[in-house]
């Protein structure tokens, strides 16, 4: 399949629009999303009212600045139901997160959301350069999680042929993509680094392998991780963004021709970009925390939903939307080391700078008296496992810890292990800090 970039007559008029009709359209949205939510969720209602706003003072988009936040504890305090906006009997399904840091937060969905959910997916493939008729091997975990049935719908809406394979099985994994020859693949990165490593492992090459393409989200992952995925699969890696709150896979998606940051899809997800610390609405090219308020979702709107996700806005490219930059941390996966503000994608982006370490790390942080200790652990290549002697092996470490502490400000010690000693993730995230500092009281 050969990379497939999009012709104008190709793409939705949406795509293509002035920044004068996308705005207007998300105006009228915005207006009725705010009122909507306004009028049928009541603990946002309240909110409102405390802060002396009201709909009616939604007159530009401008003026959405003047509302309060929704954010992760008004979901979870309002667990499950509390935040839909239309009666129970009216969904056509429900979702929800992990919960691994508390309660889940639970969103549903009517038939037209699920519509536009699957419309938005769609687009995202075409951005990506998948076309009709194309087979998409879907291993994003399904379930209660977005990722499976959130990308499903999408594939199959556009028209191509899915394989629902969720996560786990690498072995499985890799005898399908063999078997069945699909053009793309839909997974995490860091699952996806998993198969690549069960191709190695077969001694199977990137050329022999069918997928021209790989459309990944879930996690936070850099160019590094972009060049190594790249490299081990012989695809073009595309980022996938969304989020359960907001909606799911699908809220914004990189563009083949570009590569340069998932295009926003703002005819339904009105971006913001705040001070994490402050509240206060930053311009277009700031980094801050990512904001998002829903434009056309009927169950579940969210208005100003805090992301936690830092990013910056970038000008239009190849679409007529604002594109994010790449998410650089969470503004809640912040470590504080020492007085040193670190983000695992910080570290990450030091290890894959030497060809001699894979993509597999864990960051482990703990406590000696007063003073945190941060120690990363990473693992050589599969091709040079074993082959490397102890000075070597040394030398890359002391590199690394180098490198960090120039870059990042930040000591630590540096372990580096032998290939597949760092435990892999079959399904979903990885778990990539093992904070084991002791809870504070």
């Amino acid at each position: 399949m050969p990379v497939k970039f999009s012709r104008p007559e190709e793409l939705e008029p949406i795509e293509r629009a002035s920044r004068d009709e996308i705005s207007a359209l998300q105006l009228q949205r915005l207006q009725w999303s705010v009122r909507h939510t306004y009028d049928n969720v009541a603990p946002y209602r309240k909110k409102c009212e405390e802060q002396g706003v009201h709909p009616d003072d939604l007159k530009t988009l401008a003026d959405l600045a003047k509302f309060p936040f929704t954010t992760k504890y008004d979901l979870r305090d309002n667990y499950p139901f509390g935040l839909l906006a239309v009666p129970r009997q009216r969904l056509a399904r429900l979702h929800a997160s992990s919960g691994t840091t508390g309660k889940p937060v639970v969103v549903g969905y009517t038939l037209q959301d699920l519509d536009h959910w699957a419309n938005l997916v769609a687009r995202s493939l075409r951005a990506a350069g998948v076309r009709a008729g194309d087979m998409v091997h879907n291993a994003y975990g399904y379930g209660m999680f977005t990722g499976g049935l959130g990308a499903h719908y999408g594939i199959e809406r556009a028209g191509c042929v899915v394989v629902p394979m969720s996560g786990g099985q690498t072995e499985k994994q890799v005898q399908q993509i063999m078997d069945f020859k699909p053009d793309a693949i839909m997974v995490t990165p860091s699952y996806s680094l998993v198969i690549a490593e069960e191709f190695e492992r077969l001694g199977i090459k990137p050329e022999e392998i069918s997928l021209k393409v790989g459309i990944f989200g879930a996690e936070p992952w850099g160019e590094g991780m972009r060049g190594e995925i790249e490299a081990k699969l012989g695809i073009d890696a595309i980022d996938i963004y969304g989020l359960t709150e907001v909606m799911g896979p699908g809220v914004a998606n990189e563009c083949i021709e570009t590569k340069d940051g998932p295009v926003i899809w703002e005819d339904h997800f009105y971006p913001e970009i705040i001070d994490p610390e402050t509240g206060e609405v930053l311009p277009d090219g700031e980094e801050g925390e990512l904001v998002f308020t829903s434009l056309t979702k009927e169950a579940f709107p969210v208005i100003r939903y805090r992301t936690r996700d830092l990013t910056r806005l970038l000008p239009p490219t190849a679409r007529a939307f604002r594109r994010m930059g790449k998410i650089t941390g969470r503004s809640d996966d912040m470590l504080i080391i020492r007085g040193v503000n670190v983000f695992p994608t910080q570290i990450e982006e030091q290890i894959l700078r030497d060809k001699r370490l894979a993509g597999n790390y864990q960051i482990v942080v703990t406590r000696d008296g007063h003073l945190d200790n941060l120690e990363v652990r990473c693992e050589v290549q599969h091709e040079i496992s074993g082959k490397l002697g102890p000075a070597e092996i040394q030398t890359i470490g002391k590199e690394l810890q180098q490198r960090i502490k120039t870059i990042i400000g930040v000591s630590t010690r540096v372990t580096v292990m032998e290939f597949d000693s760092i435990p892999r993730t079959q399904v979903g995230k990885a778990r990539r800090v093992l904070d084991e500092r002791p809870k504070q009281n």
